[in-house]
């Protein structure tokens, strides 16, 4: 599913044998329960933190869009998910329609997976999403599985990510300068791994914080899988650190006038409790909003970013409050992709995932490496 105002989904809707899901991001899973319309009943592989991911994140999208076009499940494919779901931990090799699987961690949130699939001649590594640097929340991934052929993420394959150390510190600083003047903090966070990621830094710079929106439940559900996360005591901590909003839009506008950093749904604006927060802290130059991810263009936190204006539940409203960046990125940058490329020189290697797949592979390949950057729908041999 690719986040958007109407969100997109697959042009078509393929028939698997099975399934097997990389990690529960919305742009991963966010379609799966349409695979199980009809009659089909294909197997679904993933981790355990995966399947409790992307039933939360389907069950929100039923609840934005269901009975519309921008929703192209039901409850009852929902349903079927769980009838179907199979899940594995790390290096756990499993059978998917008659090829040999094993996942590895891959390091970009917990229960995020490289995929190796061997048919017993060729071992194909999907790398899926993943960080070669320790996060608070994960560590990074230091798999190097014996491969044939690698598919390989790009995201950031243009991006160097400064210091994460510095990064914290930049961030922590900024937010309690802010405090210290009597302003209030907004922080849009992704429910999945960045709100937990940013709670963690916030008990660490100990920083008083509410929570809200999706990323309580997803906190609450990482914390039942402390195995697939880097220390589940400190996210306990951080939990017991900071406060989780349980009241209405009433309750938050009260938040709103503390001197307190919130994070919150969702971390592009496009929806959540931040609909109410923005609002509230908008016109007071004391205030900040600190955005943690990436802002998809088309979307109210790019607007918010490049213009210091945003159209929040249909009103377009121009923001006096210091408006902040901070690449708290899950993903491998440029050296971070090359870091595990190199260990795959003699193999072929197909780029995917990001915005310059043919550029990244062009350079892929002056560098020495046999590399491409497949279209939608193209057919490779290997």
């Amino acid at each position: 599913m690719k986040s958007a105002t109407p969100p997109q989904f697959p042009v078509a809707s393929p028939s698997p044998d099975a399934v097997v899901a990389s990690h529960g991001h919305l742009d991963h899973v966010g379609a799966l329960p349409s695979l199980l319309s009809g009659d089909d009943r294909s197997p679904i592989h993933w981790t355990p933190p995966t399947r409790e991911l992307a039933l939360t994140l389907a069950r929100d999208t039923l609840k934005l869009h269901g009975g519309t076009y921008n929703c192209p499940f039901t409850e009852e494919e929902i349903k079927r998910v769980t009838q179907v779901s199979e899940t594995h931990g790390y290096r756990e090799t499993f059978e998917a329609a008659d090829h040999q699987v094993t996942f590895y961690n891959a390091g970009h949130i917990p229960g995020s997976a490289h995929v190796l699939i061997d048919d017993g001649d060729t071992r194909l590594l999907y790398t899926g999403d993943f960080h070669t640097e320790d996060q608070r929340l994960v560590a990074g991934t230091t798999a190097r599985p014996a491969a044939d052929v690698v598919v390989c993420e790009s995201t950031y394959s243009d991006v160097t990510h400064g210091n994460r150390g510095d990064l914290e510190e930049q961030f922590a600083t900024s937010v309690r300068t802010t405090l210290w003047e009597g302003g209030t903090v907004v922080i849009p966070a992704f429910a999945i791994g960045r709100t937990q990621e940013l709670l963690l830094i916030c008990e660490s710079h100990d920083i008083p914080c509410y929570v809200d929106g999706m990323g309580k439940q997803v906190t609450e559900t990482l914390r039942q899988y402390p195995a697939f996360l880097r220390d589940g005591e400190a996210l306990r901590r951080a939990k017991s650190h900071a406060r989780f909003v349980t009241g209405r839009d009433g309750h938050r506008k009260r938040i709103a006038e503390k001197n307190v950093a919130i994070i919150t749904t969702s971390g592009m604006l496009s929806g959540g409790p931040a609909m109410t927060y923005i609002p509230e802290i908008r016109d007071r130059p004391v205030n900040k909003i600190a955005m943690t991810g990436y802002q998809v263009e088309g979307t109210p936190g790019r607007e918010l970013l490049e213009t210091g204006r945003a159209e929040i539940d249909g009103r377009v409203m121009p923001v006096a409050a210091q408006v902040e960046q901070y690449d708290f990125s899950a993903h491998a940058d440029r050296s971070g992709l090359l870091e595990l490329l190199d260990s795959y020189r003699d193999t072929p290697v197909l780029i995917d995932h990001g915005d310059r797949c043919g550029a990244f592979a062009d350079e892929l390949v002056a560098d020495g490496f046999e590399a491409s950057a497949p279209e939608n729908g193209d057919r490779v041999s290997i």
